[in-house]
């Protein structure tokens, strides 16, 4: 493995993609020259054309010049142009998992795994430690709305960090604290079977150190629970129904904020009060207290930090409204979240809940069709489109259909299935309710209908 802290030319191929462009960012901060490759143009390459950095459009060999590593996502193909130049070259080829656990090496490493929630968990973590004075170092998923980025160089001792199990590459990681949101059935093309994907969740809990190291672990997920009696590392558990060390109770909505109390040990530590909606943020903030508490943040300054979270970016993001039209962007693809986004647009109030869903890898569509056929119970209607490839070939037969089919199938619910999305603005402008809650929901790009049809509404406005 080469050591970066011996070269100063680092280049990143795909540098706008979410996980490149973080860890891009922390190197430019630390006095990296850092270039760049990706296949469009976007705000995220000017941006980084902007703060010196050398951007080309298009991939090609030439793109390397002084480059002394380059850095690849697992989205990145061998055949790919720059990596086979780099190879030829002899120039180290590293994955971004192996830059994040460089990066962690700089101070205390906080993993935040799971399934779902560790872009909004990391980024309350961030939000706690930053306003406590700790000036952590951040690399997290999802843009943070109080930083404009996804990642930050800081000071302090703290690297907090997402720790994407999607490849299993957050085996490499040796972290001071390990945050384990949920383990669910997912990625499925990597691992195989659920069992595989457990047994990766305890090999990372294992990487902890045995004396120092404290596992943070969800209790309200029965696949965790059925796991920490075999860990060997020190850990604290969080929940809400379930027995756990911390536990959230009497949540309730007062003027669209979401209030509850916390314990530890059944005893009150204080209440809390967040602005972003849902039983999956209370134990995301749970998490975080359990976190912050262990790091010596008192839970007076961690209750008045989470009072100012707003959210990450694409996590119930409220885009606009047009009258009395409330649009929502959530970036929940998998069948867990989507239910848990949908039951906490629910719970907010008595508007129509109308989710424009459009799914995200044709594997996944495929592995979790029946899972998907309940995801939706709680929307009032439900619009799928096509499947968002993020770099899939096409598997026959595999499409948005399916998924509107099959839940049309198990529920009965009121679905259309429209597959080209650019029909998707129309449909909105012709079909929207007063008082309605709009959702546009996935890891795609699907949050550009929202966007555009807000701005086609306000058109039409007197």
């Amino acid at each position: 493995m080469v050591n970066l802290d011996n070269v100063k030319n680092i280049h990143f191929i795909g540098i706008a993609g979410a996980g490149m462009r973080a860890i891009a960012n922390i190197f430019m901060e630390k006095g990296y020259h850092v270039s760049g490759s990706d296949l469009k143009q976007s705000a995220v390459t000017d941006r980084f054309a902007g703060q010196g950095a050398r951007i080309c459009i298009g991939q090609c060999a030439e793109n390397l010049q002084d480059a002394e590593v380059v850095v690849v996502s697992s989205a990145i193909r061998d055949n790919n142009a720059e990596v086979v130049e780099a190879r030829r070259r002899h120039i180290p080829v590293i994955h971004r998992s192996d830059a994040l656990v460089h990066i962690m090496s700089w101070g205390k490493g906080i993993s935040v795994a799971g399934a779902h929630g560790k872009t909004t968990t990391s980024s309350m973590l961030g939000q706690v430690f930053e306003e406590s004075g700790m000036d952590p170092t951040l690399v997290i998923g999802g843009e943070v709305d109080y930083l404009h980025s996804n990642s930050i160089l800081g000071r302090g001792e703290y690297v907090i960090a997402e720790a994407d199990e999607s490849d299993g590459t957050f085996l490499k990681q040796k972290p001071y604290i390990a945050v384990v949101t949920n383990i669910d059935a997912d990625h499925m093309d990597h691992y195989g079977s659920l069992d595989n994907v457990i047994e990766a969740f305890r090999e990372f809990i294992q990487k902890l150190d045995t004396e120092e190291g404290l596992a943070v672990l969800c209790f309200e997920n029965d696949k965790i629970r059925d796991l920490a009696p075999h860990l060997k590392r020190k850990y604290v558990t969080y929940g809400i129904e379930q027995p756990a060390d911390y536990q959230a109770a009497n949540l309730h909505y007062i003027q669209g904020k979401l209030h509850f109390d916390v314990y530890l040990h059944q005893k009150m530590l204080g209440a809390m009060q967040l602005n972003v909606p849902g039983r999956h943020n209370v134990l995301n903030a749970l998490a975080t207290t359990a976190v912050a508490r262990a790091c010596r943040i008192p839970f007076e300054k961690i209750s008045l930090a989470l009072s100012h979270f707003h959210g990450a970016k694409r996590r119930f993001q409220t885009k606009g409204f047009v009258g009395d039209v409330w649009v929502v962007d959530d970036y929940a693809h998998h069948p867990t979240e989507i239910n848990a986004t949908l039951t906490a647009a629910r719970d907010m109030g008595t508007h129509r809940v109308v989710c424009l869903f459009q799914p995200h890898r044709y594997t996944r569509t495929k592995l979790l069709l029946r899972q998907y056929g309940r995801a939706f119970i709680q929307a009032d209607k439900l619009i799928v489109t096509d499947v968002y490839s993020a770099g899939e070939d096409p598997i026959p037969g595999v499409s948005g259909q399916l998924i509107a089919d099959k839940v049309k199938e198990m529920t009965g619910q009121d679905v259309t299935y429209i597959p080209d999305k650019n029909d998707l603005v129309r449909y909105l402008k012709e079909n929207s309710r007063p008082l309605d809650l709009i959702i546009t929901m996935g890891a795609g790009d699907i949050y550009q209908v929202g966007e555009r049809y807000l701005a086609a509404a306000k058109e039409m406005e007197p």
